[in-house]
């Protein structure tokens, strides 16, 4: 179980109810809600066509449709305004920690390590939304992109009415995907010393162009045309090895069509075949075929770039406090400081280096 509570999107799940609960469970209520209304409105149309094809009553599956399908609209507007206010909270509650990280260590040598300065930076991502969007933005694309997933699941598992063996087909091709192409969207390399300096440095020129002391300076002394241009170098250049590691690869790419193609192909060949000898009548084949289509959902949305591009800052955040505290701790002397000093303060054999440097500023 440690390999999976170490990763970057369990701890970014963990996060949600710590920053407020009740908000976080009326997130996976309504996802939850959302994932089962795909296979519920392609069960409760097959029995509208059914009721219609034998003449039958019509009342009770024309609410059950029209229900299916208010849900629908009024349940994605509600969970995109959770999302914006959880992402909000969540983004306070990693900020308070930041906080604590850096002002609870008795010491300093924490706020002059470069290592941690550059890692303090790629933590903030959640808020500055430099290689994706902020918390308050990306969590909406993670809730469609689950509510998507979960989606294609059940519509999947729908298809058991019609042969054991075609949701797994399907839900298994579509599955498939997100492996073949797992290197085009999962960004693993944004750890790299590069994208750390690249991240740092277009904070440090932005902050130098926007807050008012520094800004007046740089205009003063004729700095503005140099800090935009560095600026949009280093953001370019982040752009750039974001980019080159996400970027779609041709022969995963051609993997996952021929899978896909390969596995509709089979399965509506069975429906439609199932229909034509009269062992599905219309209203299942309806069913079916729409629970086919909606497997599909399985493999689209944002839910992999989205959640890779949140997890991440949040993990770091949770990375960086302990290693603040082990680099900004004091250790408490052993002599007590009642009555001295005696006659005066002497300094001798005084030296002074910053952290990771041979050179003495002080000798």
């Amino acid at each position: 179980m440690q390999w999976l509570t170490r990763r970057n999107e369990w701890q970014f799940f963990a996060v949600l109810p710590r920053a407020d609960v009740a908000l976080a469970s009326l997130w996976w209520l309504i996802l939850v809600l959302r994932g089962m209304l795909p296979a519920l409105f392609a069960i409760a149309m097959g029995r509208l066509v059914s009721a219609v094809q034998r003449a039958d009553d019509l009342v009770l599956p024309l609410t059950v449709v029209g229900f299916a399908f208010v849900l629908g609209q009024v349940l994605n507007p509600i969970h995109h305004a959770i999302s914006a206010n959880l992402g909000d909270r969540t983004a306070a509650w990693l900020y308070d920690r930041l906080t604590e990280a850096c002002v609870k260590p008795l010491g300093i040598a924490h706020l002059e390590d470069p290592r941690l300065t550059s890692d303090l930076i790629v933590a903030r991502d959640f808020d500055l939304g430099m290689t994706g969007p902020p918390l308050s933005m990306s969590l909406d694309f993670i809730a469609a992109g689950l509510a998507s997933f979960l989606g294609g699941l059940i519509s999947a598992l729908v298809l058991a009415g019609f042969t054991w063996w075609a949701p797994l087909l399907l839900a298994g091709t579509w599955l498939a995907t997100h492996w073949f192409l797992r290197e085009s969207s999962v960004w693993r390399d944004r750890n790299t010393e590069e994208v750390r300096a690249a991240q740092r440095d277009s904070d440090y020129m932005y902050q130098l162009a926007v807050t008012p002391p520094a800004a007046k300076e740089l205009r003063l002394f004729g700095l503005a045309n140099w800090t935009i241009d560095r600026f949009i170098s280093r953001r370019t250049r982040l752009h750039e090895l974001q980019y080159a590691a996400t970027r779609l690869r041709e022969r995963p790419l051609t993997w996952s069509m021929l899978l896909v193609i390969g596995a509709n192909v089979v399965v509506f060949w069975s429906l439609a075949s199932a229909a034509a000898d009269g062992l599905l009548d219309l209203g299942a084949l309806a069913t079916y075929a729409q629970s086919a289509v909606g497997a599909s959902m399985i493999a689209f949305g944002g839910l992999n770039w989205a959640l890779d591009g949140a997890a991440a800052p949040v993990a770091a955040v949770l990375r960086l406090e302990p290693d603040m505290r082990t680099a900004g701790a004091l250790s408490n002397g052993s002599r007590r400081a009642p009555g001295m000093p005696a006659h005066q303060i002497r300094f001798r054999d005084v030296r002074f280096a910053y952290p990771g440097s041979q050179l003495n500023v002080l000798d």
